[in-house]
């Protein structure tokens, strides 16, 4: 006994060596090269790529075989896949007789193993080849299950031109997959790989049918499925013809592709009927730009509450080449416009600088020689913060970037995931707020995504299913809710009257952006189920007269908003605990001091907002007859009186001055007094000629540059001087002219207390 068992563990040990020769002498063939398929979540085929070989072969997964598809194929070409090792000897026996006597019908005898040999390496038919077919059979039969082997022959069976497999066959002609075609399409594709050239699907359809209803009379004789199944299909109509492979999402199928080679399936977050109907709209509604010098838009729809990516559009058309439709506007890095403002106000608000009722100046100002204008070149005077950011103005949002400072603003784009920002960091100014730094489509639509989950931020999901990262804190729930009440309050294109009109459209938050030159047009907009990004222009840089945020991209983005979320629930956004109210005055927005009569009711952060009182009105000593003003040196024991004048900033003074607006001015100073008061920073502040600043003037014409200051209320006259040298005396708001001289030249104005400040150019005559 044990002597046999020996002899039958040696037999045993020289067969597993005699194959792992053959193996290493004859190394299985390569694995097929399938077409890579990105798949919306749902696990439908969005975008299908032809393989390397230019061929459609689509992998069918084990799942996607279905019984009905197992029976009909092992039915029809291989009744014993299951019992033989990968060759049939009987069936081998039978096909040689048959082949030699000339009786019956000539057959090869292949197995559905051979088959997978022979898709594996095609060779011409010959007995030699066949021979090592068969050797292939066991070899493939020793390393794969029955499963794993019906799987490749199902993944490689012709059908006709360069369509292979039962998977893309049943997209291609059905636009199902295998598993959701009927019984009648299941055994329609059984029939076509005996003869894919001379039966060809949307040619020979009649054939087809008639050779498949012999085929389910068959089946149904041998009860291989069910009578009344059979006799179902047996009725249904055979009208196909060749699709094209799907094409949903181009840019985004493109991008993971790249990011993922050698996969012949990946699963996205994208939601079919999203894409499309997002595709479909941004296509028609370029369409009508087109006029206007418009040609494209690219537009991202996030799922707010796991941030996954639902819909992806980077162009309006893919295949139109004269657009540059295979650019991704997505991932294009352009000027964002004012769509970063909510983050500088959210984080002005968290460090306590700003609050919503808050005034500040939007008049012309020169922050160290950068001189900033509103969109429309016009200005406002004083305006709360919170109309600062719904109407968009640049010179209020400046001022709080300059007072917050740059490096904080752009740490926080960085850790925003700005990779433009976070490059340049070290070279951006006051102008990034304006958008004078690079963002994508990507990266603007998570920042308000991080709006609408309370300042946490994470980025995006593409892949299925989501796996969102643990968030970070950009800034608190307070700020963001403020930030969101102040876009909501906004007007809608759609809605003149205000969403409550209608309501079964999703109220939205919304702020729009226009880069520099009208070449790019922003409007992204989010509510507490979805945020959506809108970017609309050109991918050639043109610019248009057309293109702005609010007149262009915005339609775009109520359409969007109408079509996926309409019905939605309209649950809003609730003010969080960290918030509370208080009295502020109107004049500046201030916590009131002792001379404000005219109060309102403001949002604030306690612990964080300023508590500095209000000092719109300062008293002021007069001359019994409110000629002269004294300062408290100069003021005489009695004979005087107080009374209060408007506190206002020096550029705001010049403002009103400039568009004379009417305001309680200052008396002149007490003329004996003759102390120099206050400190440089109340020194008159030069608005031109920029400091540091090169101007060029031609050689031969009269040009000059215009000398004009800011300076303190009380002030009534300046001394210019150029190179030290006096100048000319001019009153404070007045604007003189002159001809410098070239090179270096310093330029100083002092006030008539004494205060002075010096600005440096440089002057080139051509």
């Amino acid at each position: 006994m044990k002597r046999r068992v020996a002899i039958v563990a040696g037999t045993l040990l020289v067969l597993a060596g005699l194959l792992g020769g053959l193996n290493w002498l004859f190394p299985l063939p390569p694995a097929p090269q399938y077409s890579p398929l990105v798949l919306a979540a749902d696990g439908t085929v969005l975008h299908a790529f032809l393989n390397p070989t230019q061929k459609w072969r689509m992998k069918t997964e084990l799942r996607e075989i279905t019984p009905a598809l197992r029976q009909t194929i092992i039915e029809k070409e291989d009744r014993y896949f299951y019992y033989h090792p990968g060759v049939n000897p009987l069936a081998i026996l039978k096909a040689a007789g048959r082949n030699l006597t000339g009786s019956g019908r000539t057959t090869g005898a292949s197995t559905i193993t051979m088959q997978v040999a022979r898709l594996l390496e095609p060779k011409e038919r010959t007995w030699p080849n066949k021979l090592l077919e068969m050797l292939r059979a066991l070899q493939l039969e020793a390393h794969y299950s029955k499963a794993e082997i019906l799987q490749l022959y199902l993944n490689l069976v012709p059908y006709g031109g360069n369509v292979e497999g039962v998977k893309s066959a049943a997209l291609l002609y059905f636009q199902q997959p295998p598993d959701y075609l009927s019984l009648a399409q299941t055994v329609t594709l059984a029939i076509i790989p005996n003869r894919p050239r001379g039966v060809v699907l949307g040619r020979h359809n009649a054939a087809i049918r008639q050779e498949r209803n012999r085929w389910l009379r068959r089946f149904d004789a041998q009860r291989l499925f069910p009578h009344q199944a059979i006799a179902d299909a047996l009725l249904e109509p055979l009208d196909v013809q060749r699709h094209a492979a799907p094409r949903l999402a181009p840019h985004l199928a493109r991008r993971l592709v790249r990011q993922f080679p050698g996969q012949p399936s990946l699963r996205a977050t994208l939601v079919r009927s999203k894409q499309a109907k997002a595709e479909d709209l941004t296509r028609n509604y370029v369409r009508r730009l087109q006029e206007l010098g418009i040609t494209n838009a690219a537009v991202l729809v996030v799922n707010n509450r796991s941030r996954a990516v639902e819909a992806y559009v980077g162009s309006a058309d893919f295949r139109d080449a004269a657009s540059k439709g295979q650019n991704d506007g997505v991932q294009a890095i352009r000027s964002p416009g004012s769509t970063l403002k909510p983050l500088l106000y959210a984080v002005a608000l968290d460090k306590g600088l700003v609050t919503p009722k808050l005034l500040l100046p939007d008049v012309p100002t020169n922050f160290n020689g950068y001189q900033p204008e509103n969109f429309d070149k016009r200005c406002n005077g004083e305006v709360p913060l919170d109309r600062a950011l719904a109407y968009s103005l640049n010179i209020p949002a400046v001022r709080v970037l300059s007072e917050l400072g740059v490096p904080t603003f752009t740490d926080k784009l960085r850790a925003a995931g700005f990779r433009r920002v976070a490059r340049d960091a070290p070279h951006l100014g006051l102008s990034t707020i304006l958008g004078g730094c690079g963002a994508t489509l990507e990266e603007l639509t998570n920042l308000y995504v991080t709006l609408a989950r309370g300042g946490q931020y994470a980025p995006l999901q593409w892949q299925a299913p989501a796996r969102p990262q643990a968030p970070t804190a950009l800034f608190s729930d307070a700020s963001a809710f403020l930030i969101t009440d102040i876009l909501a309050q906004l007007t809608r294109p759609d809605l003149p009257v205000g969403y409550e009109a209608s309501l079964r459209l999703p109220k939205v938050a919304w702020k729009t952006g226009t880069s520099y030159g009208r070449r790019d047009a922003w409007s992204i907009g989010y509510n507490k189920e979805y945020t959506i990004g809108v970017w609309v222009g050109n991918f050639s840089g043109q610019g248009s007269p057309a293109l702005t945020g609010s007149d262009v991209a915005t339609p775009l983005l109520f359409d969007l908003f109408n079509a996926l979320a309409y019905n939605s629930p309209n649950n809003w956004f609730q003010p969080p605990a960290s918030l509370d109210f208080r009295l502020v005055c109107a004049e500046t927005g201030l916590p009131p001091g002792e001379t404000c009569p005219n109060q309102l009711i403001d949002y604030f952060l306690p612990g964080i907002s300023t508590t500095r009182r209000c000092q719109h009105q300062k008293e002021v000593l007069l001359s019994a007859d409110g000629q002269y003003a004294y300062c408290r040196a100069c003021a005489p024991p009695a004979g005087y009186r107080r009374e209060l004048y408007p506190n206002l900033q020096p550029e705001v003074l010049a403002f009103k001055e400039a568009q004379g607006i009417p305001y309680r001015r200052l008396p002149p100073h007490n003329p004996a007094c003759q102390l120099v008061r206050g400190g440089r920073d109340r020194a008159p502040s030069i608005t031109s000629p920029l400091a540091n600043s090169e101007y060029v003037l031609t050689k031969g014409e009269r040009q000059q540059l215009l000398l004009s200051c800011t300076t303190d209320n009380e002030v009534r006259q300046v001394y210019w001087y150029v190179n030290d040298r006096f100048l000319r005396a001019a009153a404070a708001n007045e604007r003189i002219f002159f001809r410098p001289p070239a090179g270096s030249v310093k330029i100083s104005c002092a006030d008539d207390h004494g205060r002075n400040t010096d600005v440096r150019v440089l002057v080139t005559e051509l």
